[in-house]
């Protein structure tokens, strides 16, 4: 009850400070701009669902390909030649080798030996999984001619593309959680779709820059201009350089880009940004070697071909680390690092189309979402102050502020907010409320027992924040884990959660003690009523969980058994996002296009998930439909229903085929990061209770993924990336709900001596049943107003979520709880006779 004076000071502070950080997000361009410099004026980033952004179409260019390969082959022909000992010159044209022999005679010899060449690759060619020759070797008039062949180029396109998909995707992750939409798009394109980006021409930088990044000698007797007036020595290219002038270098790439794991933006001695590198245990090696041979000798530096820098080797560098320097600024010099690390485009990307984009999500299914949102936020404010009267004046004061505070860290941070990003403040939310509940519920036990008003409510807290910190440091795992090993809207639900936890921690135990304290030390009032509804929510009721046990396991089982076997044999109707389908760009032929009107007309053709987003001009629109089931003439005809659906108003620009943005990395990545945040929640439980308690947490939580998962494959709704977080946000609250049960059960175990284990958990869930009939009516509050308010675009999300939150309120009553009676765990009364020490016997038997 005693409320230090730098406590106050520090929530004042925190709120003066998310005030100012939230406040650019609602003020024109014009007022920011005549704010003081001082002031913070960076503003939460909306994704492509909630605001559209930047769209670019770029193109894997081929003659870049077939001009890398053919250099490739060329250098190995005349390796080959030189090893038979047979002289040649060897020209290029296109996809073709000329290979004129200095002894004609030797035409069949250099033939047999060049033939090798044509074999592909254990395993197809660029992995591409058939058998045909890359190469073809002929001869004509003397000559052998060898020409890479069509289905080369062809095979190796096509993995170059996929590789290329992964790398964009690594670059746009690294300067931040953006969740862009990337796919491929037709046999040599990708689509990339980015959100908030302020700088387009750094943004095309960042995806379209090659970054092939190689070290090569500098050819140590002949400058770059002899060369050119003498011809160039064998090995040798020109590699014009950043500073003007040419550099002859030797051809074979001493070491390459792909030995680095490292490259970050630094300063060196004199101030100047540069990039510091690092290799990996062979590149160190590699490098150490070079060096150590070549001292005195210059070493260039090559990226995208030009020079970067060249300098001079002074000593051997045996650390793997070095520096690229050059005329570089802050940005660019991060840019690069950025580039290093995510590793160099395997093809150039040539930029085909660059245009603006609307929110995929559409206006109208945004406006029905905000609306949803402010009756839920409603409802909860409305049903806090009904439940606990004055007390929850002061819960909805906190979570006014958490959800401040919440708004101020993303703005902070420039982070991007989508609808996973939503549904981890949603979840925030229902924590939020739960902690105010956890600790009034604290207080009213204390008056119970017989406490005066200041006891119960100093003791009210102390004990309450136990619960609080064990509920939401678990949650804290999860979300630290899927963020470091998700991506896309994984790491932003991520953001959210993580973020949203902190900020509840802190205002349930500074902003809710310093409201209650205040207001107790000013009016000091001799009786206390918490909470209103005491008629319907006794304090302790006397269920009889226990007794239902095993028809409650019966029940579980047999959903469990039925909803696997649900989708095993029926399957997940998964969407765009993970099947890919069909892009078809439509123009309005009068006026500007009405997207809420499409949605509605494309929805009703049956043809599964239809995204309809703003392309471009007002009157332009890109409609995405998923793969239909059957072959190829299935998905023309859905192709040709949307057609002739929009026939009257609408002009079809274009059609192509267009793969899933959810790779198959990214998918493992956040299956990984979901198994690896269980893992770290096991582990915390276990050592802040006992492994049978860990145990427990991990079954309740399989129980609520299947579950929530078997929804989607009973009512066939779209699965797709929204889905995954409403899976998480599941995972989340059901966790949340487990711990708090968990940590009234361990604090019953070391009251109670003479009781048993099955009556200390049918008190336990009594106990904290109001609790979680209050907790669970709040969230479920604003995820009814969701589902019924927020349109059709998002309303399998918010229903996944909804069935998701009971379904984890039920297996925290009947799975996690009931388990630990049949896992052993001890009671107070068991543990003190194992810690007893057995009594000595003496060589007659008798106890000593």
């Amino acid at each position: 009850m005693k409320f230090p004076p730098f406590r106050t000071i520090a929530v004042l502070l925190v709120t003066l400070l998310s005030v100012l950080a939230v406040l650019p997000n609602f003020l024109s361009e014009q007022t920011k701009a005549g704010l003081p410099d001082w002031l913070p004026n960076q503003e939460i980033v909306l994704g492509l669902d909630l605001q559209g952004g930047s769209h670019l179409l770029l193109q894997v260019n081929r003659d870049d390909i077939v001009e890398g390969r053919i250099s490739d082959i060329r250098r190995d022909a005349r390796a080959t030649l030189i090893e038979a000992g047979i002289g040649s010159l060897i020209t290029t044209d296109g996809a073709t080798l000329n290979v004129e022999l200095t002894d004609p005679s030797q035409l069949d010899a250099a033939q047999a030996a060049l033939e090798p060449l044509a074999q592909p690759a254990e395993g197809g060619i660029f992995g591409g999984g058939t058998a045909a020759p890359e190469i073809d070797i002929a001869t004509s008039g003397g000559r052998i001619l060898i020409t890479l062949t069509e289905d080369a180029i062809s095979s190796r396109m096509s993995s170059l593309v996929a590789q290329s998909l992964e790398v964009i995707r690594s670059r746009i992750d690294e300067v931040g959680t953006t969740e862009p939409i990337i796919q491929r798009q037709g046999e040599d394109r990708i689509l990339v779709q980015v959100p908030g980006f302020g700088d387009s021409e750094r943004l095309k930088d960042l995806i379209s820059q090659t970054a092939r990044l190689t070290f090569h000698l500098v050819y140590p007797s002949m400058s770059a201009a002899q060369a050119q007036a003498q011809g160039l020595p064998a090995g040798t290219m020109i590699v014009p350089s950043t500073d003007g002038f040419d550099e002859l270098l030797y051809e074979d790439v001493a070491i390459g880009g792909e030995e680095l794991v490292d490259a970050q933006p630094s300063f060196d001695q004199n101030s100047q940004p540069v990039v510091s590198f690092r290799f990996n245990t062979q590149g160190a090696i590699t490098f150490g070697e070079i060096t150590s041979e070549n001292v005195g000798r210059r070493f260039a530096i090559v990226l995208d071909g030009q020079v970067i820098t060249a300098p001079t080797i002074q000593q051997s560098i045996t650390g793997g680390t070095g520096q690229i320097s050059g005329n570089f600024t802050s940005e660019s010099a991060s840019d690069l690092a950025v580039l290093l690390r995510a590793g160099a485009l395997p093809a150039t990307l040539d930029i085909v189309e660059e245009r603006t984009v609307g929110p995929s999500l559409g206006a109208d299914s945004i406006n029905a979402g905000v609306t949803a949102g402010l009756i839920g936020t409603a409802g909860v404010v409305l049903f806090m102050l009904a439940a606990y009267g004055l007390f929850g004046v002061f819960a909805n004061i906190a979570l006014v502020l958490n959800i401040g505070m919440i708004l101020a860290a993303l703005s902070t941070l420039g982070a991007t907010l989508t609808l996973p990003g939503i549904a981890g403040i949603v979840l925030t939310v229902g924590m939020a409320v739960d902690s105010n509940v956890l600790i009034f519920e604290r207080i009213r036990e204390e008056l119970g027992a017989g406490r005066s008003p200041f006891q119960a409510i100093d003791s009210g807290f102390k004990r309450a924040m136990t619960t609080i910190i064990d509920a939401n440091v678990t949650t804290l795992i999860a979300a630290v884990v899927l963020f470091f090993l998700g991506s896309g809207p994984v790491q932003g639900f991520a953001v959210t959660l993580a973020i949203g936890v902190l900020t509840t921690m802190f205002t349930a135990y500074l902003v809710t003690q310093l409201l209650v304290t205040t207001w107790f030390q000013n009016r000091r009032p001799k009786t206390l009523k918490v909470n209103i509804l005491e008629r319907f929510l006794p304090l302790e009721p006397k269920l009889p969980f226990m007794s239902w046990r095993k028809f409650g396991f019966a029940f579980t089982l047999v959903l469990l058994v039925s909803t696997v076997a649900l989708e095993a044999s029926r399957g997940l109707n998964l969407g765009i996002d993970f099947t890919g389908g069909s892009a078809i760009e439509l123009q309005a032929n009068d006026g500007d296009a009405d997207i809420g009107d499409l949605r509605t007309r494309l929805g009703d053709l049956g043809i599964g998930e239809v995204q309809v987003q703003e392309f471009g001009s007002p009157s332009d629109v890109l409609v995405r439909i998923g793969t239909q089931d059957g072959d190829e003439t299935a998905q023309q005809a859905a192709v040709q229903q949307v057609t002739d659906a929009v026939a009257e108003d609408y002009e079809v620009r274009r059609t192509e085929a267009v793969s899933g943005t959810v790779s198959s990395e990214l998918a493992f990545n956040g299956i990984v990061g979901i198994l690896v945040a269980m893992l770290g929640i096991v582990i915390y439980v276990w050592l802040r209770f006992e492994w049978q308690f860990s145990v427990g947490a991990i079954m309740a939580l399989v129980h609520d993924v299947v579950l929530t998962v078997g929804l989607f494959a009973l009512l066939q709704l779209e699965f797709n990336l929204s889905s995954i977080a409403a899976v998480l946000t599941v995972i989340g609250y059901s966790l949340n709900d487990t711990v708090v049960i968990y940590d009234r059960i361990r604090e019953n175990l070391a009251k109670y001596k003479r009781i048993s284990l099955s009556e200390i958990i049918n008190m336990s869930l009594n106990q904290t049943l109001t609790r979680t009939i209050l907790t669970g009516g709040t969230t479920a509050l604003a995820l009814i107003a969701l589902v019924i308010f927020g349109g059709e675009v998002i309303r399998s999300f918010t229903l996944a979520m909804a069935w998701g939150v009971f379904v984890g309120t039920y297996s925290s009553v009947f799975v996690s709880a009931p388990i630990l009676l049949y896992l052993g765990v001890k009671t107070r009364a068991e543990t003190e006779v194992s810690d007893k020490p057995k009594p000595e016997r003496r060589a007659d038997g008798a106890a000593v």
